[in-house]
């Protein structure tokens, strides 16, 4: 992953973001590193990933319990939108073998182009909160980007930690845990 020249956007990256790796049973997955993420090679740690952070901690969960990911794992150009083609050609060689190998019990996509990579035709606003089944064989919790909970202020933590609840419910329900299996030695190895 670190090598791959797939597409254009390894020509402007400072590092590739693979993501943070856990062998419980969430999976968090973002569009595209930003600004700091792409400084530090670790997904979420500006802004938006203390929000993360404090919501897992808000239903009893630490970052180090989930794994971390991003579709693409180049940083796009002054922070743009990535390409449908590079959602495509990242997502296809990197995020869905990420994935394969993690095995999480649920897939939670934060915001509606991390959403739109595994449905196309999805509506954040009419999807958010309701569990969809993907091709992966692993359900999706679709919710708001954090950065975009940052922009509404305090309006909308309340139904943000909501979403967090109900994620920690489907899991507990399902009843699936952790699977001694995930090692994270694998995944290093791998990728």
């Amino acid at each position: 992953m670190r090598e791959c020249t797939n597409c254009e956007l390894h020509q402007t990256r400072t590092q590739v973001v693979v993501g943070d790796y856990a062998k419980e049973s969430m999976c968090f997955i973002g569009e595209a590193p930003g600004y700091y993420e792409d400084k530090q090679g670790r997904p979420f740690v500006g802004r938006s990933g203390k929000l993360l952070d404090s919501m897992l901690e808000k239903i009893g969960m630490h970052r180090s319990e989930v794994s971390v990911l991003n579709i693409i794992k180049c940083r796009p150009p002054s922070n743009r939108t990535p390409t449908k083609s590079e959602m495509d050609i990242c997502g296809n060689a990197w995020l869905n073998t990420q994935i394969k190998y993690l095995r999480p019990s649920l897939l939670v996509t934060l915001g509606s182009v991390a959403l739109r990579y595994f449905f196309p035709q999805a509506k954040m606003t009419k999807d958010k909160g309701r569990v969809q089944n993907t091709d992966l064989g692993i359900p999706l919790f679709p919710i708001f980007h954090p950065a975009y909970i940052l922009r509404q202020g305090n309006s909308m933590l309340e139904e943000y930690l909501s979403d967090f609840k109900e994620m920690q419910k489907y899991i507990i329900q399902t009843d699936k845990g952790t699977d001694p299996n995930k090692q994270q030695s694998i995944l290093d190895d791998f990728f």
